[in-house]
């Protein structure tokens, strides 16, 4: 009887840790898309809310873009985007300060005036500064359609 009573305290405490996990979870993707549309709204104060100061982005070519450069490309209008959007996104918290998150984007706009549409697969590493989340490093792959 005893090792029944055993069981079922670790089973319920189990679901309670999940359950303030999946709340977590739910924190760091409503952040994702909050992020998303700091880079539709492109003014530089959305963006450097969501991004860190050292924030880095792996392009698929291999190209590495800062924060300053995200910020000076929707400042001048190099970039303007019409959609801007993650979608099936799955988190992983470390702690309760640092998560990784995967899932896909697709961005429609136009860079230098000439549009584009595409679906990237990416990969955010999300750490808590100051009670709210930021994205400090992201790498982008391409997807073919």
């Amino acid at each position: 009887m005893k090792r029944v009573i055993l069981v079922a305290l670790i089973l319920v405490s189990t679901s309670l840790v999940v359950a303030a996990g999946s709340e977590n979870d739910k924190d760091v993707l409503r952040f994702e898309r909050e992020a998303c549309q700091a880079f539709l709204d492109g003014t530089p104060a959305a963006l450097e809310r969501v991004l860190t100061d050292d924030f880095t982005l792996t392009l698929s070519n291999g190209a590495v873009s800062r924060r300053e450069d995200e910020i000076n490309d929707l400042r001048s209008g190099k970039v303007c985007y019409q959609v801007f959007e993650n979608y099936d996104m799955t988190a992983r918290l470390y702690g309760d300060k640092t998560a990784v998150v995967i899932g896909k984007t697709r961005v429609k706009g136009t860079s230098e005036g000439e549009p584009f549409e595409r679906i990237f697969q990416f990969t955010d590493t999300v750490v808590k500064r100051d009670g709210r989340w930021q994205v400090a490093a992201s790498h982008v792959s391409r997807l073919e359609k």
